[in-house]
């Protein structure tokens, strides 16, 4: 778990869009990978905020179940990210890794506006950006 979560941070460095303390959420179900010390620990190390949901509640992971729901319709059962049938896990991987490229980068959101995550989350920084500068100003005015 260590790795993953040490590749995505680093992803995010490295695109200019580092974690800031306590303001990424890491949410997961209760398993126990998710509930042990090590990885809890290392969540806080790390300045994100761990969150567990319910156990038992249908609705608790809903917006993972539409993402789901979206990649089996839209990547496994559809030939549009492999020509061919899915035969083998390398299959899978490729279809999956082009289906998550497309889907952050070009597949419009309708509860990002209409907009893909990526450009979402680039005018994200962009006005955070700005706004950092202003405050800078402002202070130094002071």
């Amino acid at each position: 778990m260590r790795i993953p979560l040490r590749l995505a941070l680093w992803e995010r460095k490295r695109s200019d869009h580092p974690v800031v303390r306590d303001e990424l959420t890491h949410h997961s179900d209760a398993g126990s990978q998710y509930t042990a010390v090590k990885f809890t620990d290392n969540l806080a190390l790390q300045g994100i905020v761990p969150s567990i949901g319910s156990v038992g509640d249908a609705y608790d992971n809903a917006l993972m179940e539409t993402i789901n729901g979206l990649y089996k319709a839209e990547c496994i059962r559809s030939r549009v990210f492999s020509p061919e049938v899915l035969e083998s896990v390398v299959d899978v991987e490729i279809a999956t890794s082009s289906w998550v490229n497309w889907y952050n980068t070009f597949r419009l959101h309708s509860s990002l506006g209409m907009v893909p995550p990526v450009e979402f989350e680039d005018a994200f920084w962009a006005e955070r950006v700005t706004l950092n500068r202003a405050t800078e100003k402002a202070a130094q005015s002071i």
